[in-house]
């Protein structure tokens, strides 16, 4: 069976991340690597306050993560993320193949922004002062 690129979100307790920054990363990475997966770009999205409290939570650390993953594994890998008590939350996307590279290297910060006239936009015009 094919393996496809995943987008997964999580939301992870603020408490349990402040006392262990890199510990929770682990955690998503081994969850993936169980399941037979392999974790493609992984990264800190926002840490911020929630819109409302969840399980007594009113700050969130928000966690991206890229993963290359079988179909048939995505529910073993779900169950396993539910199962961890430092993920409150998480929401996982299949990612259209055409932009699995793009995405993943934007997260991990392998892109280059290049300039507009090097991108095919015209030049803006010069106005000429008298």
């Amino acid at each position: 069976m094919a393996e496809t690129v995943y987008e997964s979100m999580f939301l992870l307790d603020a408490n349990g991340y402040a006392r262990d920054p890199l510990g929770i990363p682990k955690q998503i990475a081994e969850i993936v690597s169980k399941c037979g997966g392999e974790v493609l770009a992984s990264r800190l999205w926002a840490e911020q306050k929630l819109a409302y409290p969840i399980n007594g939570q009113r700050k969130g650390v928000y966690w991206l993560t890229y993963i290359r993953l079988e179909g048939a594994k995505l529910v073993q890998f779900e169950r396993a993320c539910r199962l961890n008590d430092n993920i409150t939350r998480n929401l996982t996307l299949k990612v259209d193949a055409r932009l699995a590279d793009t995405l993943v290297a934007h997260a991990r910060g392998d892109v280059e922004e290049t300039p507009k006239e090097e991108a095919g936009a015209p030049a803006p015009a010069e106005t000429a002062v008298t």
